[in-house]
């Protein structure tokens, strides 16, 4: 049986920890640019690269949220495709997982 109270502490980590992130890389962003052109061409690149993960980071808090509203609604750790229960081990690597490995690694369905 899936510990929900587990995983929804390990949840509410990862947000403060992803919180924390983007907001340091707001900061890195908000740097004012070198007067010198070649460091300004290396500072767009890492600011490219800090906006990829700003936006992978939004993502992430995005999808545990939506992980937090089903165990509030009862619904996490069920496979919206079988309707059986998703091995702990899978919430663990993936917390927002909302099909379980099988159905996960069957690819869309041939109907």
């Amino acid at each position: 049986m899936l510990d929900i109270e587990r995983h929804k502490h390990q949840i509410e980590a990862r947000l403060l920890e992803l919180g924390d992130r983007l907001r340091n890389v707001e900061d890195a962003l908000d740097v004012t640019a070198d007067p010198d052109l070649a460091d300004q061409a290396i500072e767009l690149q890492d600011d490219e690269v800090l906006e990829g993960l700003g936006r992978a980071g939004e993502r992430e808090i995005q999808l545990l949220g939506r992980a937090l509203i089903r165990i509030a609604n009862g619904t996490y750790g069920i496979c919206k495709k079988c309707d059986e229960e998703i091995a702990a081990e899978r919430l663990d690597a993936v917390p927002y997982a909302v099909l379980c490995r099988d159905c996960a690694g069957a690819g869309p369905s041939k109907s």
